[in-house]
């Protein structure tokens, strides 16, 4: 009796579907990436055994090097808003598209009397501008705790949170930069912020 043979079917999986996901997760992946920004001044940050990642949102970051304070924080929304606060207090008037530019700055170190010149830079020119940082002087002109003090307001007239606290300094700055931005943090009643650092091995331990 003759065998019978079974017709051979292909193989081939039809991978359009799949190819539709893989884009879609990507897109996504890029969409909601938060960009790295480079820091205002080389800074080396101190290492720790220790990991506890820092949130993408709702963070301020006062970041030290060169013996000089640079502020930034999270959102154009809290950006513009704490811009006019500040300009208020200071009397002094940024138009609409000052405060777009400003919006979308990470991170900035410029008195805020220089502030608007600062705007009017090319961002290449912005970039290669030496910043002096922010005035932090505990007696006379403390504009660092200013514009603290009108982010955590910011932040909570526009989504009712509280602004989490980082530091990030270069591990070879002198203590009593450090120890400014400590005390002005406890005049304001902030107890509680974050220091970045690397992630270093643990070390060994000997028996």
């Amino acid at each position: 009796m003759p065998r019978v043979k079974v017709a051979r079917k292909s193989t081939s999986i039809d991978m359009t579907a799949m190819c539709d996901v893989a884009f879609l997760l990507l897109t996504f992946f890029i969409l909601t990436a938060k960009p790295r920004t480079e820091d205002p001044v080389p800074v080396d940050i101190p290492a720790s055994s220790v990991e506890q990642p820092i949130p993408d949102d709702n963070t301020l970051l006062l970041t030290v090097g060169q013996n000089k304070v640079f502020f930034g924080v999270d959102g154009n929304d809290i950006r513009k808003q704490t811009l006019i606060q500040m300009g208020e207090k200071y009397k002094i008037n940024f138009t609409p598209e000052e405060q777009t530019k400003f919006a979308a700055l990470p991170t900035f170190g410029v008195p805020i009397k220089q502030l608007q010149g600062f705007l009017a830079l090319e961002p290449t020119q912005r970039k290669e501008f030496k910043q002096p940082g922010i005035p932090r002087d505990t007696t006379n002109n403390n504009e660092l705790s200013d514009w603290i003090r009108e982010a955590r307001r910011a932040d909570v007239a526009l989504h009712n949170k509280a602004l989490r606290i980082a530091i990030k300094g270069d591990s070879k700055e002198e203590y009593p930069v450090i120890g400014q931005l400590i005390a002005l943090l406890q005049k304001q009643k902030i107890n509680k912020f974050n220091f970045i650092t690397s992630l270093r091995a643990a070390p060994k331990t000997t028996k």
